[in-house]
Parts: C-alpha cells; structure tokens; sequence
C-alpha cells in the first residue's frame, strides 16, 4: 500500500545515506536536549578499529565487479582518508550519521554505519562535501557549525553542484541506517542540483523513484530499491 511505502521512505531517508532533513528530524531546541544523540559521542565510538573490516564493509556498498576495483577510504581523527587505491572511477566508503543534513535526530548516533560506493561523477562532487563533513564534525564542531560551514562553502562555490550523473550504490546488507531502519533496503541514489523530484516523476503513483529535497545540501537525492544485496541474494520484496 501507498502509506506502508511512504513510512519505509521516511525511514529510510532520514538515515544515512541518506541523507536529508525530514520533518521528523526537526525538533525545538528545548525537546533536542532529551534527544537520545543531542550531542557527539566520544570520536573513537565512531571509528573502526580494525582497518581491514572497515575496508571490507565500504566494499560491500556495490557488486565485487565494482566494488573490487574501486578506491576506498577509511576513517580516521581528522577524517577521510584513501586505504586502498582504485582503477574504474569508484570511490567506496562508509559513512557515519554525520553524513546527513544537521537537523537529522540521529546525526550524532555512532552506530550509524552505512557503505556507500559513488561513481566517478559523485567522487567528484559530492564526496568533496561528505569529506568536509566529516572533518567538522570529529574536529568537535556543533551541527550549527557545520550547517553554517556548509552553506558558506557553497555560496563561495568551493564546494561543487552535483555533477550530472552523480550517483552511488548503497546495496550493503550490513549497512545500519538508523535505529529504526537498521539495514532497510538495497537501493541506488542519484544526487541532483536544486529541488528536482518533478522532473523525475519520483513520488508519483507507481513510480519507482522516491526523492528528497535536502535544501542544506541544495541538491535532491533520488532513490531507487533494487531486489538483491551486493553479494546477490534477495532482499526483501518492495511495498507498491
């Protein structure tokens, strides 16, 4: 049913990821000191220690044909860093909640694990603006900070629009979006300039494509479920 797809969407998209605000996400100031991730946790909590697993994981974002010649990045202190270099124009990842927009309930939650593998477009252009992120936010930055850091980067135009044809893989059946969503659903994002769900037919009656506009980012990401995790099983059967 309709409304069942729609409350998976909103799972899914105020995790990771994922990756935008929603309106879930915006809580008055005097309710975000109860939130359960009102302020960061200790910087190791959102590191891994074993640098092999955390290669193997960003791995898991897309198929080996991909995957497996792909650069990868780990993270470290003071953010992104490059572990193993690639060949095919993939950049592979994991991502943290820090990824999301700042007003998402959960930006601060360490458990958040989520492999993403972009394509050379995306590796261009938006992982620039993931990997600034990251270095504000394990510098000790508040998320207003980094809010502002960002929309000051983007008016001075030194961080880039996405590019056409930026996307990713986000196919990982370990992936941990959130609390809620835990590992969801094998999908595929595409990030566009602008508030562009229109011009995709996303979110229509039986379109397979969900967006959301995420206004700090100034970009709008579309979502795609797939049927099978990276490694090719099943996953489980998309709600119409």
């Amino acid at each position: 049913m309709k409304t069942k797809r729609m409350s998976l969407r909103t799972i899914a998209l105020s995790a990771f990821a994922l990756l935008v605000t929603l309106p879930a996400a915006r809580q008055a100031s005097g309710q975000e000191a109860k939130a359960p991730y009102a302020t960061m946790a200790p910087v190791d909590q959102y590191l891994i220690t074993d640098r092999a697993a955390e290669i193997a994981l960003a791995r898991t974002a897309a198929p080996k044909s991909i995957s497996d010649g792909a650069e990868v990045l780990v993270l470290g202190r003071d953010g992104y860093t490059t572990a193993v270099k690639g060949g095919n124009g993939f950049v592979c990842l994991v991502e943290r909640a820090f990824a999301a927009s700042t007003d998402f309930t959960e930006f601060w939650n360490p458990k958040n694990r989520s492999p993403i593998c972009l394509n050379a477009a995306a590796a261009r252009t938006h992982l620039p603006l993931e990997q600034m992120k990251a270095k504000l936010a394990l510098s000790g930055k508040a998320k207003a900070e980094i809010s502002q850091a960002v929309t000051s980067a983007l008016d001075k135009k030194e961080l880039p629009p996405p590019e056409p044809g930026a996307m990713c893989y986000m196919m990982s059946k370990q992936q941990y979006l959130n609390d809620e969503a835990k590992n969801w659903h094998p999908h595929l994002m595409w990030f566009i300039p602008g508030d562009a769900a229109k011009s995709w037919g996303a979110d229509l009656a039986a379109s397979p494509v969900m967006a959301a506009n995420d206004p700090e980012e100034r970009m709008t990401i579309m979502m795609v479920w797939v049927d099978h995790w990276s490694d090719g099983t099943p996953a489980p059967q998309a709600m119409q």
